[in-house]
């Protein structure tokens, strides 16, 4: 298995000057023209093409990503906004229909047939699918998507409540709702509620307006519907619709009673004849909620412990990204919600961002976005841009592994066992209850685009139904009827990232995989882990399971048998 961590590197440029920028599409464009016009006429000209494509690609990538990054970690500076715009509308559109002449050069040059095929077939596959989905008429339209989409994080962003006298984002009032005495969970769930409720329509009219959108985008691909068309985008070549459909029924069938008995095992500990909304995360009175650092620096200094302990790798990387200030983790006013872990394709050293309160929670977001960003500097010895930008299927399944692996070292935030077996349960707990929401949020997904012209009406009576499909009906909403019609506008993804959902599903059960694999032999999870992550996107999904030691795979039958292996794996950890 490796170990020890060995710095990574900038990548050092041989097609662009070192000190280029990207500034406008005037000072752009030449290096594109110049991609566009160079002769392909040997193999070794394809192979030196290609890299410096992949150079100008991670240069622009890189770009855009700070962007994004400045811009989500502080949603009020109107410079941070006007550079994301400007890329969006200006830079952006204006590269795709470039983008879409090298793919067509590369399809088309005949050495492309005596490269390593086992290595491209996933890029040469990619490149093919983009061809056949390129639109000119399209490229205005998802400059505009890109940017509207962005709104949901200003507005989400802009949101919160006062608590004695004091502001708190939503992310740090969530905190209160763990709280043990009932009358101040209560307080704090009516106030993010209503708090909620004032962005209703305008988070409504938001989205109705990216619908608009995305159906157009479809229809001038040839698609009858934005479902269709953003199956085949985002490359979902190893499942099917029906696959999704048969997952779903899965999730009810086989993780929803276990959702079940554990939502009554809280109950329970509560000592509560009716559950309530601001129930669900509570702990019985005179348990204090649980307490694993007080700030982003105390959270950063023991994820790195926890990492170290795994494997020192993981934890350079981690001390890496501190001492890049690629790290900002704590909550504040302003920052758009969320979280994530963004790969900068030429430095190599990735960003994690999230919005750290002092909950279990935050310490589950950081094990998770520290798995994606270890994913990052493993895939970054790859030689080329297009080889790392590995599908979310097996991204997710970098950071959910990471949880569950991690949990054997998570006494360096809770030094008192009672607390730590909390803990661990949480986790398993958030597991489980995570799956029938996903099923929830792609279903919905499924519904909307294949029900063009629907009103806000029937979008929110048939989230209620799929809502209420997924749901054990243990908890009481009444008097929030009106709030959980919208509870989907909290969902980051159905706004900016449509579809990409249900490869959190598929990684999930990847994830329970991989900690049984883990559970047998620590050593041997690990190296198949890594060996997996390093392989970026130069295999299919399948291969990179297998690679890991595990299957892809999302029937009903093996739903069954990790939710077979779930259920002792509880029990054993709530006897520890």
């Amino acid at each position: 298995m490796q170990s020890g961590f060995t710095p990574i590197e900038k990548l050092k440029r041989e097609f662009l000057p070192a000190g280029f920028v990207v500034t406008d599409w005037a000072a752009l464009e030449p290096w594109f023209t110049n991609l566009v016009d160079r002769p392909l006429d040997s193999k070794l000209a394809l192979e030196h093409w290609l890299r410096d494509v992949s150079e100008l690609e991670a240069v622009v990538s890189e770009d855009a990503c700070w962007r994004q990054i400045k811009m989500t970690c502080d949603t009020v500076n109107k410079e941070y906004e006007d550079a994301f715009t400007f890329f969006c509308m200006e830079i952006e559109p204006k590269m795709k229909p470039y983008s879409f002449e090298l793919n067509k050069k590369l399809q088309s040059c005949p050495f492309t047939k005596e490269l390593d095929e086992k290595l491209y077939f996933p890029y040469l596959r990619n490149v093919a699918n983009a061809i056949q989905l390129y639109r000119d008429e399209n490229v205005q339209l998802q400059a505009e998507m890109s940017l509207k989409a962005q709104q949901f994080g200003v507005i989400s962003g802009a949101m919160g409540i006062e608590v004695d006298g004091k502001e708190y984002t939503m992310q740090q009032a969530a905190k209160f709702l763990q709280n043990p005495e009932r009358d101040i969970r209560e307080a704090a769930y009516r106030k993010m509620a209503e708090r909620r409720l004032v962005d209703k329509d305008k988070l409504n009219t938001l989205f109705d307006e990216l619908l608009v959108l995305r159906q157009q985008i479809a229809k001038n691909a040839g698609f009858d519907n934005y479902r269709d068309y953003k199956f085949r985008e985002l490359g979902r070549f190893d499942y099917t619709i029906d696959d999704c459909f048969a997952f779903h029924e899965a999730v009810k069938e086989h993780i929803l009673p276990l959702q079940a008995m554990l939502t009554n095992a809280r109950k329970k500990r509560l000592g509560l004849d009716i559950m309530r909304p601001w129930d669900t995360d509570a702990e019985p009175k005179g348990t204090q909620p649980l307490q694993p650092f007080v700030d982003g620096k105390e959270l950063r200094d023991k994820a790195i412990e926890a990492f170290s302990r795994l494997n020192p790798y993981f934890s350079g990387c981690l001390e890496t990204m501190g001492d890049m200030q690629r790290l900002d983790l704590e909550s504040r006013k302003g920052k758009a919600p969320g979280g994530y872990n963004c790969p900068l394709a030429e430095t190599g050293v990735p960003f994690i961002f999230m919005n750290a309160a002092g909950t279990m929670g935050d310490v589950i977001t950081m094990m998770h976005e520290g798995g994606h960003a270890v994913h990052s500097f493993l895939s970054h010895h790859l030689p080329l841009s297009a080889f790392k930008e590995y599908p979310m299927e097996i991204a997710e399944l970098a950071s959910m592994s990471m949880e569950l692996f991690s949990m054997e070292h998570w006494d360096v935030f809770f030094a008192d066992a009672t607390e730590l077996k909390r803990a661990k349960l949480e986790e398993l707990e958030r597991v489980i209850s995570v799956l029938p929401w996903i099923a929830t949020i792609d279903k919905f997904q499924h519904w909307i685009y294949t029900h063009a012209g629907h009103s806000v009406a029937e979008r929110e009576q048939e989230w209620i139904n799929i809502l209420n499909e997924f749901s054990t009906g243990i908890v009481d909403w009444s008097g929030f009827e009106e709030n959980r019609t919208s509870f989907w506008q909290k969902q980051l993804h159905l706004f900016e990232v449509p579809f990409y959902y249900i490869e959190y599903c598929i990684a999930q059960l990847g994830a329970l995989a991989m900690w049984r694999q883990y559970r047998q032999d620590k050593e041997q999870a690990l190296t198949n882990y890594m060996a997996a992550l390093s392989q970026g996107y130069t295999k299919t999904l399948k291969e990179l399971y297998a690679t890991a030691g595990i299957r892809f795979d999302l029937s009903p039958a093996y739903v069954k048998e990790l939710a077979a292996f779930v259920q002792p794996a509880l029990a054993e950890i709530a006897g520890e």
